[in-house]
């Protein structure tokens, strides 16, 4: 107990109002798997892999209400986490919910942007977004979707509260060596209307000069019954045609049972100094059983890189099996 006090007085600091700890939570859950993957010309190795995760929390409740809680992952999917680089913490957040004034995050570690979080929120329904299961090959480097700015030690607020159906979320990345400015980013959606979901975000790339890159993107879901369908469309804006690109995507997801989902997907990347988009497409399938999912998905991407070269059309497939805990 005493530890979340020292954690909620950390974060509180610079408040007006003097409060204390009423009571803390400690929880612990995990989830482990097995999946098969592979895809065509590339040299994969072994297409079998474990994945494994262990999500480590704590709350703690203060006497005006408000809640401090603090989570980090343990995560070894790569098979490359060791103690001296860190890498088995894949999470690392400290969270302040000050109810109706909104959610203040601080992420110690893998901390995306507002802009991260809706950068593709296509509806997907095998686990993998529709550019993102084939990796690039030796030759190729994908270009997969119009991205923001994240890191380690940056900032984030959300705030549903302030009119029905309006959610604001804005974050900030602290400079570093390769960010000479800090980077801004918000993100707006409307969920009004039954069923409808519209947004917007925008980020921008901390670098200054000829090297400034502002993204932004917008999107549109609805659901009707089982089904849902989405369309989006994101941009970078620079001063070079290499770094002015966008990025479109479309597709539709059908809920078949309670359990079982199917989905299809279409985007494209269009890179401001290639003469020709990179395509994606993706089936995907997802069935669960209580802790238990399964969830399959088919890639297919051509003109790797804008390139129009054979080997720059490539396929790739995944299944994984997973329980969570």
């Amino acid at each position: 107990m005493n530890t979340f006090k020292k954690i909620g007085l950390t974060a509180l600091a610079g408040s007006l109002v003097a409060v204390s700890v009423n009571a803390a939570d400690l929880s612990v859950t995990g989830a482990a798997g097995i999946t098969f993957a592979g895809q065509d010309k590339s040299t994969k190795g072994n297409g079998w892999s474990m994945t494994d995760n262990m999500t480590f929390a704590g709350s703690a409740e203060l006497d005006n209400g408000w809640t401090v809680s603090t989570s980090f992952l343990l995560d070894n999917s790569d098979g490359r986490a060791t103690a001296s680089t860190g890498q088995i913490f894949d999470t690392r957040t400290l969270t302040v919910n000050m109810n109706d004034m909104g959610t203040f995050t601080f992420h110690g570690h893998d901390g995306g942007s507002a802009m991260n979080d809706v950068d593709d929120v296509m509806p997907y329904a095998g686990g993998n977004e529709g550019w993102d299961l084939v990796a690039s090959v030796p030759t190729t480097t994908k270009f997969g979707r119009v991205a923001g700015t994240g890191g380690t030690n940056s900032m984030k607020y959300n705030n549903s509260s302030l009119m029905d159906g309006l959610s604001i979320t804005a974050s900030y990345q602290p400079s570093n060596a390769t960010q000479i400015e800090g980077t801004v980013s918000y993100a707006v959606a409307y969920t009004g209307v039954e069923g409808l979901t519209v947004g917007y975000g925008a980020d921008e790339n901390g670098l200054l000069g000829t090297a400034q890159i502002d993204a932004e993107t917008m999107y549109i879901k609805y659901a009707y019954g089982p089904i849902t369908v989405g369309m989006q469309e994101s941009e970078t804006d620079a001063n070079t045609a290499a770094n002015s690109d966008e990025f479109s995507a479309m597709g539709i997801s059908y809920a078949v049972s309670d359990d079982l989902t199917i989905s299809y997907t279409e985007s494209a990347y269009d890179a401001g100094d290639k003469a020709s988009d990179e395509e994606h497409t993706m089936i995907g399938a997802s069935y669960t059983m209580g802790s238990m999912s399964l969830a399959v998905s088919v890639n297919d991407v051509k003109n790797m890189g804008g390139s129009t070269a054979t080997v720059d059309d490539v396929s790739g497939y995944e299944v994984a099996l997973s329980f969570a805990f």
